[in-house]
């Protein structure tokens, strides 16, 4: 089986998109860049400063397609917030005023915490929110890149509900769901989620064409 190697440091991310991708039977083995052993470099914090989130998965996968001659799969997602503009948007991990201070469960605790100090008083018909995902793919280094992209719909709650997820699942609630995603199961957000709906995409293509690189 090919090997896939996705761009990411995230741990959530990575479980994620494994398990998306297993159900929606890619014929791959994805490996994060920390299993892939792929040493960290100073370039890596500049390859997200676009204003798109196709910019920034696409640079992404086209560093990481380069630096390795693996085929690279990348995404940028985040959250959009109407009445906010469409923020946090692509600043969704770097949403709240400290968070270039913090990581993990603390960097998501801020970021939640800045999204409700934003919204304190608002209306329901004022939370509608949006997550969006785009991922690339890029077969081997130098092919064309190739863009798949997936949104679902909810509002943000005024407190958080359930612990399960990361990033602002917990303030994420899903219509069809009737809950939000810190509370769905991970099977039932899969089902519904932006990145389920992009990287199931994602699986398609790579049931239709082949990997080509080594490895």
């Amino acid at each position: 089986m090919k090997r896939l190697l996705l761009a990411t440091r995230s741990a959530d991310k990575a479980r994620e998109a494994r398990e998306i991708l297993a159900v929606a039977g890619a014929p791959v083995e994805i490996q994060s860049l920390e299993e892939a052993r792929v040493p960290w470099r100073e370039a890596e914090q500049r390859l997200e400063e676009f204003d798109s989130f196709l910019s920034n998965a696409r640079a992404k996968a086209e560093y990481f397609a380069k630096l390795t001659a693996l085929p690279t799969l990348a995404d940028d997602s985040g959250l959009e917030v109407i009445s906010l503009a469409g923020a946090p948007g692509v600043r969704s991990r770097r949403f709240a005023p400290e968070a270039a201070t913090l990581s993990g469960a603390a960097l998501d605790a801020a970021n939640n915490a800045e999204l409700l100090r934003r919204l304190a008083g608002a209306q329901p018909e004022r939370r509608r929110a949006s997550y969006v995902c785009v991922a690339v793919l890029i077969r081997r280094h130098g092919a064309l890149p190739e863009a798949f992209t997936g949104r679902c719909f909810g509002r943000i709650l005024d407190a958080p509900r359930g612990s399960g997820g990361f990033g602002y699942d917990p303030l994420f609630f899903h219509e069809g769901l009737g809950k939000s995603f810190g509370e769905a199961a991970a099977e039932e957000k899969h089902a519904a989620s932006h990145r389920g709906e992009a990287f199931r995409q994602v699986a398609a293509a790579l049931r239709e064409g082949p990997l080509n690189a080594q490895g």
